[in-house]
């Protein structure tokens, strides 16, 4: 029986290439979104992958959401944590509720749908969790103190869950991408792009579908031995 995954954030961006190739690695993927409801239906209909809407930053919106998906599809083996929001600004001009909306979606989701279903991955002895941080949570970006510090956190929070989770055949480990040729990185003004570019050793934007790889590689039997870790795929533009 194929195991179970969801994706965060993941009819769109990061989130399709990974849904995809999970779903290309055998697996029954569900595909969480937050609110575009018509673009969350093109890609259903587009790829097959069944969709599912809440807020990952509403605790019991996740735990009720699991619940409705492993009813539906099975019990939850493999979480991809990677829906994520900015609100960028100087700390000088950034509002509390900038700075708050964006740790409790991008930090608190992974928290949410961890404590979701981090429980029955233990009953079960197996589960994988992915979680999508930053290159600029490891290096830090003027103007992200608010995403900067969500992404660092997501960092921390792999470490120690990889330690609860070892015991139980739980691995728990963490991307953090580069710029990737995503919407996101899109809306940036063409001459910031061009100087962020420049600093990539390899002299391109990464392509979503090379961060799926990594959670391909994660989540898979091949990667058991594997936890507690933090993946760059970023170009070689931050090395340590």
């Amino acid at each position: 029986m194929a195991r179970v995954a969801i994706v965060t954030g993941g009819t769109r961006g990061i989130g399709e290439a990974i849904s995809l190739a999970l779903k290309e690695q055998g697996r029954t993927v569900v595909a969480n979104y937050g609110g575009n409801d018509e673009r969350a239906k093109e890609f259903s209909d587009r790829t097959g992958i069944a969709v599912a809407r809440w807020d990952v930053g509403d605790h019991e919106a996740c735990i009720e959401g699991c619940e409705q998906v492993a009813k539906d599809h099975g019990d939850i083996d493999i979480v991809v944590n990677n829906a994520g929001i900015t609100r960028d600004g100087t700390l000088h001009r950034m509002s509390w509720e900038d700075w708050n909306e964006v740790m409790r979606v991008n930090l608190g989701g992974c928290f949410n749908m961890a404590k979701a279903c981090f429980p029955g991955m233990r009953e079960r002895k197996w589960g994988r969790i992915v979680n999508i941080g930053s290159i600029n949570g490891q290096a830090g970006q003027y103007g992200q103190v608010n995403y900067a510090a969500a992404k660092s956190g997501i960092h921390g929070f792999t470490k120690a869950l990889a330690q609860e989770g070892a015991k139980f055949g739980i691995t728990v480990n963490a991307i953090a991408p580069g710029y990737i040729d995503t919407d996101m990185v899109a809306a940036v003004p063409e001459p910031v792009l061009e100087k962020i570019v420049a600093k990539i050793p390899v002299g391109r934007l990464g392509q979503a579908e090379e961060i799926a790889r990594g959670v391909a590689f994660l989540t898979s039997d091949n990667g058991e031995f594997v936890t507690g870790s933090t993946m760059s795929i970023n170009g070689g533009q931050h090395m340590y």
